[in-house]
């Protein structure tokens, strides 16, 4: 443990949603709803003011829209969401050479580390400093949290919520944790709490008092004593600035279960080559391939194989896919497929398999077989325009859909630093109207919406910040 809060957790706000409503000016202030917009669909992330009916994130989007019915429910852009990430990264990186990124929008920064004075002073007027920067540079608010461990900077920036500061003081961590329910520890899933449950632990407190032995006894050596050291308050995990991936893996989720079989092997197919693509973006290569099947009663089963080394080949990976489809049953209904590979390394390995594939393939593109003639203009397949896509209109320029249907989609025009746009109507098939690329978010504290709730906060009026959120000192 340090003896200063030299360990910052940054978590953006709401931050696809946000980004959507700073991209989209008719949506600030209002409630959406970003995630999977099918019957199956799943809430990735819901604004604050969609927070307030109850709508929550992982969330399936049919609940959501029970919830909150007039709340605009978009498809996830994660070209704007990587982009504003790198923009908030590079700022982190510029306050220390030790960056932990967990996801687009969090990331752990070790401030000792970038030559920060281990007071609590410098390292609270460097963390109000990064959301001003962070607000000036994309529009978007973010909470900071500031600690001597990482467990408890992650519990300060959650406390801190939304856009608000809050350090955590060395010396006061069991009385913070206390009264906490154990779900507040990491490593607590409902399993865990269910366990202690069982044992008349409820609280952080209650944990801490029941000692190692009695947490050993109900969860086992490993677990047990790691989360008896977290409930003290104590985590001396460092800040790593690189954290490599295990695997690289994408997954759909299907609308209507697939029965016909051929369709699976389609589908798996195409999810091999998706996978790939991000491999090879990644600049990795992987040894094991991964599929998972989730069947029409959420039953999920996976089957994996090992390759005689690293590969990046496309072919290696759909035969793989493919020979651990045909270990599956899914005559009952398939509602999810996925496919990955782990085992990953930074370089590939020549495989005679992935030779004899390629080639083969290359046979039989080359056959004698007349090439298929090219489709009449009126022949394409019709376009797909899910809610919140870029568009670009001939005519009326850059915009975004806000929905479809009978042949019919609708299109608000307007971008991140107009005013709100008006809506048009036009064919699904209109040849003037073709997907868009998101348009940067011009940053600025105007082109964020203010939050429908005020951060929670036990603190005095005098450690609030007036101008962007609240910043409390946990003394």
């Amino acid at each position: 443990m340090r003896r200063a809060p030299t360990i910052l957790h940054l978590d953006m706000d709401a931050f696809y949603a946000s980004a959507e409503q700073a991209a989209k000016p008719s949506l600030r202030g209002k409630p959406v709803v970003v995630g999977g917009i099918g019957p199956r669909g799943v809430v990735a992330t819901a604004s604050y003011e969609a927070r307030v009916f109850g709508v929550r994130s992982a969330m399936p989007t049919a609940q959501a829209r029970r919830l909150c019915p007039n709340a605009a429910y978009l498809s996830p852009r994660f070209t704007l969401y990587r982009q504003v990430s790198e923009t908030v990264m590079e700022l982190l990186r510029a306050l220390s050479p030790l960056v932990e990124p967990l996801s687009l929008d969090e990331a752990f920064v070790d401030l000792e580390a970038g030559g920060v004075a281990p007071e609590t002073a410098a390292v609270r007027a460097v963390g109000a400093q990064l959301r001003r920067d962070i607000r000036t540079a994309t529009g978007l608010t973010g909470s900071v949290g500031l600690a001597g461990a990482k467990m408890l900077a992650k519990i300060a920036s959650e406390q801190a919520k939304p856009d608000g500061l809050v350090v955590i003081e060395p010396g006061t961590e069991r009385e913070l944790l206390g009264p906490m329910p154990v779900r507040a520890l990491p490593g607590v899933g409902p399993a865990t709490a269910e366990a202690l449950r069982r044992g008349g632990i409820h609280t952080v407190a209650e944990t801490a008092e029941a000692g190692e032995a009695e947490l050993v006894r109900l969860l086992g050596r490993a677990h047990g004593t790691g989360l008896y050291a977290m409930s003290l308050g104590q985590d001396d995990r460092p800040v790593v600035a690189e954290r490599d991936a295990k695997s690289v893996s994408v997954e759909d989720t299907f609308e209507v279960d697939l029965t016909d079989r051929t369709r699976v092997r389609n589908e798996v197919l195409r999810l091999a080559d998706r996978c790939v693509e991000r491999l090879r973006a990644a600049g990795r290569s992987g040894r094991t391939v991964v599929i998972k099947v989730r069947n029409y009663d959420f039953s999920t089963l996976t089957r994996s194989e090992t390759l005689r080394g690293p590969t990046d080949d496309p072919a290696v990976v759909r035969e793989a896919a493919v020979r651990l489809l045909e270990t599956v049953d899914t005559t009952g209904g398939v509602r999810l497929l996925g496919v990955g590979v782990s085992g990953l390394a930074d370089f590939t390995q020549e495989d005679l398999f992935a030779q004899i594939a390629t080639e083969r393939e290359a046979e039989e593109h080359a056959g004698p077989a007349e090439p298929e003639a090219a489709p009449e203009p009126g022949e394409e397949l019709p376009r797909r325009w899910h809610p919140g896509l870029d568009v670009v209109h001939e005519e009326f320029g850059a915009g975004w859909v806000q929905g479809s249907g009978v042949g019919r989609v609708t299109v608000r025009f307007e971008t991140p630093g107009s005013a709100p746009g008006r809506v048009r109507t036009f064919a699904v098939d209109d040849p003037a109207l073709r997907p868009g690329e998101p348009l940067p978010l011009p940053g600025g504290p105007d082109q964020s919406s203010a939050p429908a709730i005020r951060p929670k906060s036990e603190s005095p009026a005098e450690d609030s910040e007036s101008e962007t959120g609240e910043e409390i000192s946990r003394r």
